[in-house]
């Protein structure tokens, strides 16, 4: 915490932390910065399909006005709207895929390397990637 105009450094490995933990760390940092990335395209994903959804709207909208009102009507029952994930118990929307790994993986792994940052490194968060930068640094 900060007292007053004392700053207290938020990178420091706590005393005694060696070498081999603040490796481990520093995977499980890393690999939830890839969830992260991950996540993102999850976002791309679901924001492409709308895009490519609201496009087959417009398609449809083209073959009825040219007079296919029959492949018009094949494209919107099977097409537009439709989940884009189905199997045998698996029916979703792109944001229900968002939500689904939002709500699973990537909490469980977010809130995971928490609590092990906590118990470790006293909740000190980038401490592999501190000394990899001080050991790069021109004196």
């Amino acid at each position: 915490m900060v007292s007053g105009s004392e700053e207290v450094p938020r990178h420091v490995c706590p005393a005694g932390m060696d070498g081999a933990t603040v490796q481990a760390l520093g995977l499980l940092s890393q690999a939830l910065e890839t969830a992260q990335r991950a996540r993102g395209r999850l976002y791309d994903f679901h924001q492409l399909i709308g895009g490519a959804d609201r496009m087959v709207g417009e398609a449809v909208k083209a073959l009825r006005e040219a007079g296919r009102g029959e492949q018009a009507d094949l494209v919107e029952r099977e097409v537009q709207g439709a989940d884009v994930l189905q199997g045998a118990d698996v029916l979703m929307w792109t944001l229900q895929v968002v939500e689904a790994y939002d709500d699973g993986y990537h909490r469980r792994l977010t809130e995971r390397e928490r609590l092990v940052r906590e118990a470790l490194a006293d909740g000190v968060d980038h401490i592999a990637e501190v000394g990899m930068n001080k050991r790069g640094q021109t004196r």
